[in-house]
């Protein structure tokens, strides 16, 4: 696409969520929205946001962090009472296709977890949330 130097091309780095938001719009895929998270803390005020976002049919969310290096796919929000929030991750190492949809959930690819736990408070997030519709890419804009 032009954004990284001649030498990216088969070498082993890593893209982040703003390459894949502008790979997404290049090779027409779903589209992307950034949303820029400066500590993990800030996390748990976009939680409503997320919820929104799948709610009105968005597709799945990208994350990815500096302090925190551990690229994760959020697939759901589940708000509870009070402050008690889980969403649903999904490792994007996972490749195959399982014999049984619980098969991914018990090798630890994709489960819920607490969204207070999920995140580092030190490292800032790039979300990129996925969306074919574009009325609801709007709806969830900030």
């Amino acid at each position: 696409m032009g954004d990284k130097p001649p030498g990216f091309r088969g070498s082993q780095s890593w893209i982040g969520c703003v390459e894949a938001c502008l790979c997404l719009d290049h090779f027409g895929g779903p589209q992307g929205r950034l949303c820029h998270v400066p500590r993990g803390t800030g996390l748990q005020g976009q939680l409503e946001s997320l919820f929104a976002h799948f709610a009105g049919g968005g597709g799945p969310v990208m994350v990815g962090g500096d302090a925190d290096a551990q690229s994760k796919a959020l697939l759901g929000v589940c708000l509870g009472p009070g402050t008690e929030a889980y969403v649903l991750v999904l490792d994007p190492h996972c490749w195959g296709a399982p014999k049984k949809p619980t098969e991914i959930q018990a090798a630890g690819w994709v489960g819920w977890r607490e969204a207070s736990t999920t995140f580092d408070c030190n490292s800032f997030y790039n979300l990129c949330l996925t969306s074919r519709n574009p009325r609801e890419q709007q709806h969830t804009q900030d």
